[in-house]
């Protein structure tokens, strides 16, 4: 069963082979980007397709392991400076030379990009100053010893600065969208279709595929046919219902790998009054999320191994933590929280709603593996606890932002969300899911609940000044139990992730989930 798999086992067991060769290569995709721009939108539907585009100045591979990028040569210099050697000899898709100034140029961008719904803000947080040595040497000054800079600088994409004025509707219609990657872009159709064409002087080396079509499909069935029908090569997402009779098809090949994604919800435990939460006769009322002891009933009454295996059909893994085992960063003292319906009930009681209360929980309907079915079943476990539970989810295009919201928090009051960590370890679900939101700092902008504990903060904030591994693993496990104890998200399960190619080919998985054209082998 995958629930007794770690990441660690099941990564040692991918498949190797050898890239395969094509003319092109078409690949359908549950999810569509919200936009080319690689700045705006920190989500792995973007971050798979733009980082074909583009390069970061450290590569991760399949299992999130640092390699070099823009940079060849990197490390620290001083407690809180570190020095990147940059590649020499590399171009941008319009051939101007890639320097320093376009990674100064990058960085600075990040922050500051208008109505973005998930910042790349937190991964620049540790950066006090940047100092060009040289076209090709750069040098970060970090608020004190920062261990993670290699890490946080592996997410970021580097753009031109030829464009310094460029908006994010200029990437999406193309003519911003230049970057130094292995291929180039062509067209962004939305709803349609994504094009790309294969950089010939990309400094990695020409591409395995002249053209790469991304084709968003957000219905399961659709996807599925697709491959079947030979409209499409690869397919990421393959619905758990299909799985079993796939597996039966000698013209389809399954590939199936646990990745770092983590399903939550998030509880906005913050506002006095929460706007989708009433009592039993509609009336508005003190927001019960603000009392620990409603946000744990809430966590007790969701069985995750029913949603594993009726819901998700055992492709899943329940999950009482941000990230599964194997990761680094993650607790050995945290259990997956008991199904404990009558303590639940208790609880709430004890709170002061013996008779419960009136809730709508929001959620997307076209992200997350079953993510509308994961939100009806919630919905149920819910009510059977006497919290009178609605569901409305919506597609993600609509959902996000709403769920972001503004200044004041988010729109919803309980909401349903994914979180995959860009960086592989327990720091990115922790910096941007439960710090307490810093827009000086871009910590805890993806804190969408406004979850806030000055003990979670300080051990998060002592955990990534540690220079020592072995330490930093104990403060990020230590600063994980705070969050988790303290109730500030609700872990459900960890996604299971299926591909499916034609015959022939075989896909990689990726922990970051990504479907890319690189991670396509040939039997």
């Amino acid at each position: 069963m995958w629930k007794s798999l770690s990441a660690a086992t099941l990564a040692a067991g991918m498949v190797l082979g050898t890239i395969a060769h094509a003319e092109d290569i078409t690949i359908a995709v549950a999810s569509e980007v919200t936009a080319m721009d690689p700045h705006y939108h920190n989500t792995g539907n973007n971050n798979q397709i733009v980082g074909l585009i583009y390069d970061r100045l450290l590569h991760q591979d399949s299992n999130q392991q640092l390699g070099p990028g823009l940079a060849v040569e990197w490390g620290p210099i001083a407690d809180d400076v570190w020095e990147f050697q940059l590649r020499e000899g590399v171009t941008f898709h319009d051939g101007s030379a890639f320097t320093a100034e376009d990674v100064v140029f990058s960085y600075e961008r990040v922050p500051n990009v208008p109505n973005s719904p998930s910042s790349f803000a937190t991964y620049t947080a540790g950066i006090a100053e940047i100092i060009v040595v040289d076209d090709h040497t750069i040098q970060f000054r970090t608020n004190g010893p920062y261990p993670l800079l290699p890490i946080d600088l592996s997410t970021i994409q580097i753009i031109s600065s030829e464009n310094p004025e460029a908006t994010t509707e200029e990437f999406n219609a193309g003519p911003a969208s230049i970057g130094t990657g292995p291929y180039r872009f062509v067209s962004y159709t939305p709803g349609e279709s994504i094009v790309l064409e294969a950089n010939p002087d990309y400094w990695g080396g020409a591409p395995q595929f002249d053209t790469v079509t991304y084709r968003p499909i957000s219905s399961d069935a659709a996807r599925v046919a697709a491959l079947l029908a030979g409209d499409v090569d690869v397919i990421s997402g393959v619905p758990t219902s299909d799985i079993e009779t796939l597996e039966g098809n000698e013209d389809i090949v399954l590939s199936q790998g646990v990745s770092n994604r983590v399903i939550y919800l998030h509880i906005d435990s913050r506002r006095v009054y929460s706007p989708f939460v009433t009592d039993n006769d509609g009336n508005q009322i003190f927001n019960p999320f603000q009392d620990v002891r409603v946000r744990r009933a809430i966590s007790m009454a969701i069985d995750r191994e029913t949603i594993v295996e009726e819901v998700m059909e055992g492709i899943a893994i329940p999950a009482g933590q941000v990230l599964p085992e194997g990761f680094f960063g993650v607790s050995d003292n945290i259990e997956v929280p008991e199904y404990d319906p009558e303590g639940a009930r208790e609880l709430l009681a004890e709170a002061g709603y013996p008779d419960g209360f009136r809730l709508t929980i929001h959620g997307p309907n076209d992200r997350y593996i079953n993510d509308e079915q994961i939100a009806q079943a919630i919905a149920q476990m819910l009510t059977r606890v006497g919290i009178q539970t609605e569901v409305e989810t919506m597609p993600r295009s609509v959902y996000f932002g709403r769920a972001t919201g503004d200044e004041n928090g988010s729109e919803f009051s309980l909401m349903l969300v994914g979180w995959g960590s860009g960086t592989g370890e327990a720091s990115s679900p922790l910096r941007a899911l439960l710090h307490t939101r810093d827009d000086d700092t871009g910590l805890g902008r993806t804190n969408r609940g406004r979850y806030s504990s000055a003990a979670f903060d300080a051990t998060l904030q002592l955990a990534l000044n540690t220079v020592d591994d072995d330490l930093r693993q104990d403060l990020l496990a230590r600063a994980t139990e705070i969050a988790m104890r303290e109730i500030g998200l609700i872990p459900t399960h960890f996604q299971v992730n299926t591909w499916a190619t034609r015959a022939g080919l075989r896909y990689i998985p990726r922990t970051d989930e990504y479907t890319r054209p690189t991670n396509v082998v040939i039997e």
